[in-house]
């Protein structure tokens, strides 16, 4: 980890190293501030993109903190606050997913803008390139004014599949335009992957925990779901995996490798590398969401697909995350299963909304998207942050919280006795939302868990209302 492919530490790495060795060495203390970036930037002949980078691998390692306007200082170690969840060593058996009403319910009632949006996985409008991509959208109306008179047929339009390929070299791809099949979101390219792999009755294997949505797909196609115990930092362990391959006869494995829901860990690219070589040498197809991949805090990191020699890696993903959900536009580069999926979408939905394509397709053309996805990781990595504290001070002994690095979602284990159904029942009715740990697992594992998104700036509203829920915990835990 931390190294380029050919073995030699990164430049960031370098500088994020010299950093962490003045801490150590007591040159540097808590509370004092560290040299500027441009400094920095001068003293190591690197850009200043790197020693954010740096700085940003620090930061989510808990040895240097942002502070608004002001630059970055060293901070009380993140251990000595609180700690992370455990892994949890569990064997399971494939079994059907029964979700039934409970999540449908729980996004229903989150469905309100009165609650604190704890709950959603949704960034605040503000921090999305809005104005832009209003403009944006008002010149690909005048330059194609019959976007809505026909079916946009075949995998996409041309201009969103050559931006999309354009934009796959920055996580090791080499996309061909015609490779990219267009979707109406990530969801979509994700049921079109499994229909394309597994049939009925077939057992997908998945993180655990994993993204509800998962869940919900295996269960809408009568799939079975197998759980494999997953490390809060590492992702899915390989040896469980391997086990699980040759004991269940394992049809597809689903990942989240790059900035996981829900608990935001990066999996080095030599983990990735040897979990593609595992599927690959028992043929097994792999379906890898990489929906929150642009949103990594130190840049953007390979994907699975990025070492996939044999075509079995189908690679999910969307806007929705960075640009905003209403466009429902997404892709998937399917492999050698390309036909098939392209064929299940025209049976599906014919094709992906028209003018969608055209507006994101024109605005990574403009220029400005890496830019733009700094900011929004500087914006997350900050609210992150907040959110993190905020939890240590106010929640009962005992919790636990994860160090995401990338996206803007927290997994937190409490207490125990603490029952987070309840505990979501309750907050509701604070005005406060939250998702209870159940509906990450198919056998309503983590009971004690939460997830919180910190997709919103920081305020007073979310420090009270995160006092609240600590108080409610506390009632729970006591």
């Amino acid at each position: 980890m931390g190294k380029t492919r050919s073995g030699r530490e990164t430049l960031y790495h370098q500088v994020a190293h010299s950093i962490q060795r003045q801490i150590g060495q007591g040159a540097l203390q808590v509370g004092d501030k560290v040299p500027s970036v441009r400094l920095l930037s001068r003293h190591h002949r690197v850009s200043v993109s790197t020693v954010l980078q740096a700085y940003f691998w620090l930061e989510h390692r808990g040895f240097i903190e942002a502070r608004p306007r002001s630059g970055f200082y060293v901070r009380v170690p993140y251990d000595t606050l609180v700690p992370e969840p455990k892994y949890l060593e569990r064997k399971t058996t494939p079994k059907p997913v029964e979700t039934g009403s409970v999540i449908q319910e729980i996004i229903r009632m989150l469905d309100d803008p009165s609650l604190v949006p704890f709950g959603a996985a949704c960034p605040a409008p503000e921090l999305l390139a809005t104005n832009k991509l209003n403009q944006v959208l008002r010149r690909a109306v005048n330059r194609y004014p019959a976007h809505s008179a026909n079916y946009d047929f075949g995998p996409g339009s041309s201009l969103f599949q050559r931006q999309v390929a354009r934009c796959s070299l920055a996580y090791g791809c080499n996309f061909s335009p015609e490779d990219v099949v267009a979707t109406c979101g990530a969801i979509e390219a994700l049921n079109l992957s499994l229909r394309a792999v597994a049939k009925p009755n077939d057992i997908i294997a998945i993180e655990s925990p994993t993204y509800f949505g998962v869940l919900q797909a295996i269960e809408s196609l009568g799939m079975r779901a197998l759980e494999v115990p997953t490390f809060p930092k590492e992702g899915m362990c390989l040896d469980e995996l391997e086990h699980a391959i040759r004991k269940h006869g394992v049809k597809a494995v689903v990942v989240m490798p790059n900035c996981h829901n829900p608990m935001g860990y990066v999996v080095s690219d030599e983990k990735k590398k040897a979990f593609v070589e595992l599927t690959a040498r028992h043929e097994i197809p792999v379906i890898e969401d990489d929906v929150y991949g642009d949103l990594a805090f130190d840049g953007r990191h390979p994907t699975l697909k990025s070492f996939d020699r044999n075509d079995l890696v189908l690679l999910c993903s969307s806007v929705s995350k960075v640009l905003g959900p209403g466009f429902r536009i997404g892709w998937v580069h399917a492999g050698r299963f390309r036909a098939e999926v392209e064929r299940l979408k025209f049976i599906t939905t014919i094709a992906s909304p028209s003018l969608s394509q055209l507006v994101i397709g024109s605005f990574l053309e403009s220029g400005g998207y890496e830019r733009y996805l700094r900011s929004l990781r500087i914006a997350f990595s900050e609210q992150v942050q907040s959110v993190s504290k905020a939890i240590a001070k106010y929640f009962p002994e005992g919790t636990r919280i994860t160090r995401p690095r990338g996206g803007y979602l927290l997994w937190v284990e409490l207490p125990k006795n603490v029952d987070a159904l309840r505990l979501f029942h309750d907050a509701i009715r604070e005005n406060i939302s939250i998702l209870p740990g159940t509906i990450f697992s198919p056998s309503a594992r983590f009971k004690n868990h939460i997830r919180i998104s910190c997709g919103y700036p920081w305020s007073e509203r979310l420090d009270r209302a995160l006092l609240t829920l600590g108080r409610l915990c506390q009632q729970q835990a006591s």
